[in-house]
């Protein structure tokens, strides 16, 4: 038989081990917090990149789209001598302008308004927000910065930014 004495520290000792038991210590709770804040500071990079790689990705589609373009213009001038109207012509056979592309040209000697468009749409260049791209014409230099002759042989982004891949938007 327990004397009242040891009764009373069970008792105590009982109550105290159950609100233990029923809440966190200030260390587990800094703990916790610590492994969040760790695990948080490691997602922000992870959706910055994410979000520039999907950027890069709309790029991609973009100059793929415009470079298509052009040479389906070029397939059609080869293909169809004469059609394009004397005032869109260029002796490479390349478009003069990217507009060009979008607005299209009625073909030579076709009555009515039916134009041949080769784009729906100008893209943006999801790099700098706008759809103003830089163009190379066949006569350029490899390695120049185009901007000079009289048609469009190849697109690329103006922007100075660097891709994921170290290598910069206006190369690709």
């Amino acid at each position: 038989m327990l004397n009242p004495a040891d009764r009373k520290t069970r008792m105590v000792k009982g109550r105290f081990a159950r609100l233990n038991a029923a809440g966190f210590s200030l260390l587990e709770v800094l703990i916790t917090l610590t492994i969040l804040g760790i695990i948080a500071a490691g997602v922000v990079p992870i959706t910055r990149n994410s979000l520039r790689h999907q950027k890069e990705v709309e790029l991609h589609q973009a100059l793929r789209d415009l470079r298509d373009a052009i040479d389906r213009y070029k397939r059609f001038n080869d293909s169809n001598p004469g059609a394009i109207p004397i005032e869109e012509r260029t002796q490479s056979g390349y478009p003069k302008t990217l507009q060009l592309l979008v607005d299209g040209f009625t073909p030579a000697g076709l009555v009515g308004d039916a134009k041949i468009k080769f784009l729906r749409r100008m893209p943006i260049d999801p790099m700098t927000g706008n759809s103003d791209w830089g163009t190379r014409a066949y006569s350029d230099d490899p390695g120049s910065d185009g901007g000079g002759s009289d048609d469009v042989w190849d697109v690329f982004s103006k922007s100075e930014g660097v891709a994921l891949n170290n290598t910069k938007y206006k190369d690709w």
